[in-house]
């Protein structure tokens, strides 16, 4: 629906005054004159069209006040413009110096309101979600108790100059096992997922037992844990085999918890990918064992320590809007598309590296990927002026992940 603004009120000192009262949010509109007999007759006719307990008008010397409670956006904004179209508009040089009109048009730029059975609530719409003594309860609670008791360092390590700023090929365990407790910044990794992709230097055709590749994968983990500073974080991204039905999301989540660091949440990648036969989703139109189709993969986030992680504000790049659009933990971007480029069979794209980095570090910070491939998170992080480590056992793989970063230099 067309909603008209009140800029042509005479410049009549206007946008409202908002106060509280009791149930109602009040918005004052100045008439700029003595009330007229039909903008009276208006509060009339509304306050039996419009549920007072929802929303009513009232005339102070010459104020119209608008106490607004709930608004049905639909019926109520559809009252006021046809009751202002058939008896107010012709009384005024144009609709907008309607005052009913403009307190309709100042209701509908209030953006800060909750939803109840369709209608905008304006008052107390958090009140529900409120918890008395929060903090109180949350200390009885023992806030993120598994990671009690652990014997992190504050101390800091410097990363030795050998491993800064580099590619690596060789053996993740056996690299990190040469670096110091607590040199690293923030880790951003996908694993190999154990679906039997063909990766380079691969000598198990990524089709490991399951327990064999969890004990592998989480001995790396742990030295991840050890190497991230206090205050770094650690995200996982993953794709639990829905077929097989292993979620390894919980898993790997569960062995980090177990290790004290600090669960700091979950970002769904949605990859819009709905690229699938309906025909192979289990039982088709049955309910003996229907396939649940997912089109998205997970972020597990988790910090070492404690939740805040301290830097210096010149060295925030990330923007407000950026900031605004990334906290809403879902994240749409398609999927790699040159991964047949850069001849890897499993990549996540820059853009999803860029979000992690510029929301989760700041510039000049230490970047690890202990799983590198072909150079996604050491290519962004050198691009966003973080320093950056990346460890791969394919060679073909850390070629291809220095020359992207010889290519954005």
């Amino acid at each position: 629906m067309k909603v008209l603004s009140c800029t042509g009120m005479k410049t009549r000192k206007r946008r409202e005054r908002v106060c509280i009262s009791g149930k109602y949010r009040v918005l004052s509109i100045p008439l700029g004159h003595a009330p007229f007999s039909y903008e009276i007759v208006a509060v009339s006719a509304f306050l039996k069209s419009i549920a007072p307990e929802d929303l009513y008008f009232e005339i102070q010397d010459e104020t119209l006040l608008c106490y607004l409670h709930r608004f049905d956006v639909d019926l109520h904004q559809s009252i006021i413009e046809e009751y202002s179209r058939v008896h107010l508009d012709m009384h005024y040089s144009s609709p907008s110096m309607n005052p009913f009109r403009c307190a309709l048009a100042d209701i509908l730029a209030i953006g800060s309101y909750g939803i109840c059975l369709g209608k905008r609530i304006y008052v107390n719409y958090s009140g529900e979600r409120k918890v008395l003594d929060r903090n109180a309860k949350k200390k009885k609670r023992t806030e993120y108790f598994y990671a009690q008791g652990h014997e992190f360092s504050h101390i800091r390590n410097e990363l030795p100059e050998k491993f800064l700023d580099q590619i690596i090929c060789g053996d993740s365990l056996a690299v990190l096992r040469e670096l110091p407790d607590n040199c690293i910044d923030i880790i951003v990794t996908s694993p190999p997922y154990n679906f039997g992709l063909e990766y380079d230097a691969d000598d198990a055709g990524d089709a490991k037992h399951w327990e064999q590749y969890l004990s592998d994968l989480f001995a790396i983990f742990d030295e991840c844990t050890r190497v991230l500073a206090w205050g770094g974080r650690f995200i996982v991204n993953v794709q639990p085999l829905f077929s097989e039905y292993i979620p390894i999301h919980h898993i790997i989540s569960h062995h980090l918890m177990s290790r004290h660091l600090i669960w700091k949440g979950e970002i769904l990648w949605e990859k819009n990918n709905y690229n699938c036969k309906y025909t192979a989703w289990g039982s088709w139109k049955r309910p003996s064992s229907p396939y649940l189709k997912y089109t998205w993969e997970f972020l597990e986030i988790f910090c070492k320590g404690e939740i805040k992680k301290a830097g210096p504000q010149d060295m925030i790049d990330i923007t407000a809007e950026e900031f605004k659009a990334w906290v809403v933990a879902k994240w749409s971007i398609s999927s790699e598309r040159n991964m047949k480029g850069y001849g890897h069979p499993a990549m996540f794209p820059e853009e999803l590296v860029m979000r992690c980095l510029k929301l989760f570090s700041y510039q000049g910070d230490i970047v690890l990927d202990p799983f590198n491939g072909a150079g996604t998170t050491t290519c962004v992080a050198h691009r966003l002026h973080r320093q950056y480590l990346g460890i791969d056992i394919s060679e073909e793989y850390c070629k291809t992940a220095q020359m992207r970063i010889s290519e954005k230099d």
